[in-house]
C-alpha cells in the first residue's frame, strides 16, 4: 500500500503518517511535508524519487506527471488498466492526503498579486480531484479532522465503499470551495464583486429539525466558521425560523457597540427596544413597546443575561434567548421550562459576521448585493431642514431609530423616547399606513409618544405623515429625503414646531 502527502496545514500529519506506516504504508511526499517528516523519523520517499523528475518551474510543476496520476487513477478492477500500469512502471497510490495552499490566508495579509497568484494551488485540487474520481480504489483525505477516522477504518477494515465515498463528497466540497474563492477574488478585484458567475459556498452548522415548515427539510450553513465560534447553544434545539429571528434581534442589539442594548423580535419584526442603564432596565422598557407580540418572541441581550433578568423574563412565555453570556445560575432559572431555547456568542457583546455581500432567493435564481450598513456619519451629517433643530435627547433619540428602521421591514417608521422604542409600524405598503398602524398600537398598549423621535427609512412622499405624527406629539423626524414633494413636508415640519432632518441615504429592507 502507497500514501500520498502533500499538505500546506501541517497539523496532525507526523502522527498521521507514523499510523499510516505502522500499518505498512508506503509515504511519498513532497516538498516542506517530506522536509518535516524525514525531521521527525519518518520513512518517505521524495516525489522526484517516483516521478524521475526534479521539481520545475519554482515548484510549480512537481506533481503533474503520469507517475502519480497514473498511480492514483488507473482502475484496479480493469486489466487493461493494470497491465498498462505494468508496462510503464507505474505503482498505485490507494492514499491521498492532501489540503491545499494557503489562498485566503495569503489574500486576507497582502494585496502583492504575485504573491496572490503564487499561492493558487494547481498540483494539489489535480490530486484531490483524481483521487476522489477513482474513489473506488483510492482513499481521499482533505480533512485534519478525518485523520483518526481514516486510521481507524484502515486499522478495523472498516474502509469499506461508503466510507470512500463519504471521502470523496467531502474532497469535491473543498476543491470546489477552493476554486469559488478565488473566482470571487479574482471578481471582486477586476469586476468590482459582480462577475458573470457568483459563488455562495457556506459550511454546514448543524441541522434544523425541519425549515420553515414540518414538512420541509432545513440546516443552517455557515461563512467562516462564524457560528462554530460564536454560537453556543446552552438549552433546546434551534429551529429554521429561530435562526432567521436570531438574526434579526442580533442584528439590531448589536448595532449600539458596549451599550446594554436589548431588541424583542417577532416573526424577523421588532416588536421592542431599548437601552437603559443595564439589560434588565433595557429590557423592561423593550417589553413595555409590544408585550403582548413579545409573547413566544426572541429576546437578544447585548451583554449577560443573570439571576435577576432570567426571572424577570421567566415571567412570560419567551421562545428564545440570545445573549452575549449567560451567567449559570441564571440557566437554572428555566430548569422547568422546557420549551425555552437558550444561545450564547460568550462574549461581553453580541458580535456580528459583517459579510460583504447580501443575496435573496428569487424564483430561477438569486439576487445578490453589497451589504447594507449604517454609517454613523449618516446621522452626524444629516441636513436640518426645518428652523428649530433637535436637542440632544432627541438626536440620541433619532439615531437608535434610525438604526432600528434600517433594519425593519419596508415600508417602516419607528417612534423612540428616552433611548425606548414606543411605537413601530413595519412592513406596510404605504408610509402613512405604517405610521397610523404604530400609533395606533402604542394607543393599545397605553404608550404616549408625545416627545417621541421619528424615523423612516425611506421618504415621505406626503405630508400626512408628518400631521400624523404632529398630532401625535413626535417632536423630531429624521428621513432620507428626495421626495418631489419635499418642500411640503418641510413645510408641515415648521407648522408644528417639528426638528426635520434629511440624510440623503435611504435603507430599504424589503
Amino acid at each position: 500500500m502507497r500514501a500520498l502527502i502533500s499538505v500546506s496545514d501541517k497539523t496532525g500529519v507526523v502522527e498521521f503518517a507514523k499510523n499510516l506506516a505502522a500499518l505498512d504504508f508506503e509515504i511519498i511526499s513532497t516538498g516542506g511535508t517530506y522536509k518535516l517528516l524525514k525531521e521527525e523519523g519518518v520513512k518517505a520517499l521524495e516525489i522526484s524519487e517516483v516521478t524521475k523528475f526534479p521539481e520545475m518551474f519554482d515548484g510549480r510543476v512537481k506533481t503533474l506527471n503520469p507517475m502519480i496520476h497514473g498511480g492514483i487513477l488507473h482502475r484496479r478492477d480493469l486489466p487493461l488498466h493494470v497491465k498498462v500500469a505494468k508496462e510503464h512502471g507505474i505503482e498505485g497510490i490507494d492514499l491521498v492526503c492532501v489540503n491545499l495552499y494557503p489562498f485566503k490566508e495569503t489574500i486576507s495579509k497582502t494585496d502583492d498579486f504575485d504573491e496572490i497568484i503564487e499561492n493558487i494551488d494547481i498540483g494539489g485540487p489535480a490530486m484531490v480531484r483524481s483521487a476522489a474520481k477513482n474513489f473506488n480504489d483510492v482513499m481521499i483525505v482533505t480533512d485534519v479532522l478525518d485523520y483518526d477516522g481514516v486510521i481507524e477504518a484502515i486499522r478495523e477494515k472498516n474502509n469499506t465503499l461508503e466510507f470512500r465515498r463519504a471521502l470523496m463528497i467531502k474532497a469535491f466540497e473543498h476543491t470546489a470551495a477552493y476554486d469559488s474563492m478565488i473566482a470571487n477574488y479574482m471578481n471582486k478585484r477586476f469586476n468590482a464583486g459582480f462577475g458573470e458567475k457568483q459563488f455562495i459556498v457556506g459550511t454546514k452548522a448543524f441541522d434544523t429539525r425541519y425549515g420553515e415548515n414540518p414538512h420541509q427539510k432545513g440546516a443552517l450553513y455557515e461563512f467562516d466558521y462564524f457560528f462554530t465560534n460564536n454560537f453556543k447553544t446552552l438549552k433546546g434545539e434551534a429551529s429554521f425560523n429561530n435562526m432567521t429571528d436570531i438574526n434579526g434581534a442580533v442584528k439590531i442589539a448589536a448595532s449600539f457597540g458596549d451599550l446594554p442594548a436589548v431588541c424583542i423580535i417577532k416573526h424577523a419584526n421588532p416588536c421592542g427596544f431599548a437601552i437603559g442603564e443595564n439589560v434588565f432596565e433595557s429590557y423592561v422598557k423593550a417589553l413595555k413597546c409590544d408585550p403582548v407580540s413579545a409573547y413566544g418572541g426572541v429576546v437578544a441581550i447585548n451583554g449577560t443575561l443573570d439571576r435577576a433578568l432570567a426571572e424577570k423574563i421567566n415571567e412570560i412565555f419567551v421562545e428564545v434567548i440570545i445573549a452575549a453570556n449567560v451567567d449559570e445560575d441564571a440557566l437554572h432559572v428555566f430548569d422547568t421550562k422546557k420549551r425555552i431555547k437558550i444561545f450564547t456568542q460568550e462574549s461581553k457583546y453580541l458580535v456580528l459576521s459583517e459579510d460583504a455581500y447580501d443575496f435573496k432567493h428569487v424564483d430561477g435564481g438569486f439576487v445578490f448585493q453589497e451589504s447594507d450598513a449604517v454609517k454613523d456619519e449618516e446621522i452626524a451629517n444629516a441636513k436640518c431642514l426645518s428652523q428649530r433643530a433637535a436637542t440632544q435627547q432627541e438626536l440620541s433619540d433619532l439615531e437608535i431609530a434610525y438604526k432600528v428602521a434600517a433594519l425593519t421591514k419596508s415600508n417602516c417608521v419607528v417612534y423612540v423616547k428616552d433611548a425606548m422604542m414606543v411605537a413601530i409600524g413595519m412592513g406596510m405598503t404605504s408610509r402613512v399606513d405604517a405610521a397610523k398602524a404604530a400609533l395606533r398600537k402604542a394607543e393599545e398598549m397605553g404608550i404616549d409618544v408625545s416627545g417621541a423621535a421619528l424615523v423612516s427609512e425611506a421618504f415621505f412622499p406626503f405630508r400626512d405623515s408628518i400631521d400624523a405624527a404632529a398630532a401625535a406629539g413626535v417632536k423630531a423626524i429624521i428621513e432620507p429625503g428626495g421626495s418631489i414633494r419635499d418642500d411640503e413636508v418641510v413645510k408641515a415640519a415648521d407648522e408644528y414646531g417639528i426638528a426635520l432632518y434629511f440624510t440623503g441615504v435611504r435603507h430599504f429592507l424589503h
